[in-house]
């Protein structure tokens, strides 16, 4: 890295440290790397046909403000986007190499822990945070977590929660695999003292502790979609490995969760014998009598409709909420599913555009991993695979769920996407200099 980033690297690692425990720090701190960033690399910056490309929806979205219904709501809607379009570009320019994917990695395990530990803390011990340090930290702890019964930790719900430790869960996975497959650590046979002061030993162990706590924290936040995920994740890492045994491991797993849950009697009754109440519980919503107007059949009905009706300039940004309320007379933050939400809010060709703009991201550095064999060693190529995984499985709990009003997630979302970008820009650049010579 030219020594004039090393400062901007550092802060964004100091950043992704903070994030979690100290929003505020972390965030200035990110912020201030963002900036530095921008000023070296700037030419660079607006050169880049993705930048181009997020500069040109920014405006839409600014003129489409005007016709918002509440110009208020969409005004404050654009903070939940276009200040993160300059975040992607600056880190997209910095972050270029799989070492720093690496490190990004260790940063976002290490300060996962702690939040696990005041999630146990909170649902087990009934810890919770004094009100006046909310305005220091940013956040307060809920005694037996929010909603009660679901860990919360940090977040203001459990669902957030899920969000963050499934992207946390997924690349310590793909740490500990590097390790244990591609470059294992390798202690010594002889002198348990020897073998336990090894670093990367130690290193080894503390990534198989952090998946275990992030694992069971992911069982307790009661979340679905994060269950779902983590599924995906082992899926995905099974067909990178070409482990068909995992494979069909992972399937005979769900297959049997999902015939508790939803086979005809008595084949139901005879896998809930196996399969503990706690996961078919709450996959069929048993123990719960919902609503009609909290159900996500009814807010993507009412946002579809929304979407009709102004399928050009929508209704702006942040306007699901009043105008559900309205009609429902419950209030809702969102309606689950963020391209509904963008298409109702923004119209269908704001929304497409940015779905295709990241799903151009996405085909380019997928295209690019197949060819890393001739540059990167197979560590590289699993890390950055890991980001592939992590950025997915982001996109994806989205489509039942949106974290874009978080800010911590939301700059984590940002943050794996310019890594992304921003590397498979670097490959692309080696891989001609490769050819040429």
């Amino acid at each position: 890295m030219k020594k004039r980033l090393q400062n901007p690297w550092k802060l964004t690692q100091l950043g992704v440290l903070f994030f979690p425990l100290l929003p505020t720090v972390g965030a200035i701190t990110l912020m201030v790397a963002v900036i530095k960033t921008w000023q070296q690399k700037w030419r660079t910056i607006i050169r880049c046909p993705e930048n181009i490309g997020f500069a040109g929806l920014s405006l839409w979205l600014a003129i489409a403000t005007i016709f918002a219904h509440n110009r208020q709501e969409a005004i404050l809607g654009l903070a939940n986007l276009l200040p993160f379009f300059a975040v992607f570009a600056g880190f997209s320019a910095l972050i270029q190499k799989p070492s720093q994917l690496r490190r990004l990695s260790w940063a976002m395990v290490i300060s996962s822990v702690s939040v696990v530990i005041l999630g146990f803390g909170q649902l087990f011990l009934g810890w919770s945070g004094p009100l006046h340090l909310q305005i220091i930290f940013g956040w307060m702890l809920a005694p037996e977590g929010n909603p009660p019964g679901r860990m919360a930790s940090v977040f203001m719900y459990a669902n957030i929660l899920a969000i963050y430790l499934t992207v946390v869960f997924i690349l310590a996975v793909g740490l500990w695999l590097e390790m244990w497959k591609v470059d294992p650590p390798n202690p010594p046979l002889k002198g348990g003292l020897r073998i336990i002061k090894n670093r990367a030993f130690q290193k080894f162990c503390f990534l198989t502790v952090a998946i275990i706590f992030n694992g069971v924290a992911l069982i307790l936040t009661h979340s679905r979609n994060a269950w779902g995920l983590v599924v995906f994740a082992s899926l995905a890492y099974a067909v990178y490995f070409g482990w068909r045994w995992l494979v069909g491991l992972v399937m005979t797993a769900v297959a049997t969760v999902f015939g508790a849950a939803f086979a005809p009697s008595p084949l139901k009754e005879w896998l809930r014998i196996i399969v503990p109440e706690y996961f078919w519980a709450r996959l069929t919503d048993q123990n719960f009598d919902r609503p009609v107007a909290i159900l996500r059949s009814t807010q993507w009905q009412f946002a579809w409709n929304m979407t009709v009706e102004k399928p050009w300039s929508g209704w702006g940004l942040r306007n699901f909420t009043p105008l559900y309320e309205a009609q429902m007379q419950m209030w809702l933050g969102h309606p689950h599913n963020l391209l509904l939400m963008l298409t109702a809010e923004t119209g269908i060709p704001a929304a497409l555009f940015l779905f295709g703009l990241v799903g151009w991201i996405l085909v380019k550095a997928s295209l690019f991993l197949i060819h890393w064999a001739d540059i990167y060693s197979r560590g590289e190529r699993l890390i950055f695979f890991s980001y592939l995984v992590a950025f997915g499985a982001c996109t994806i709990f989205n489509m039942f769920d949106v974290t874009l009003f978080d800010l911590r997630v939301n700059t984590m979302g940002w943050l794996l996407l310019a890594a992304i970008c921003g590397n498979s820009s670097r490959l692309h650049s080696e891989q001609s200099i490769h050819t040429s010579n």
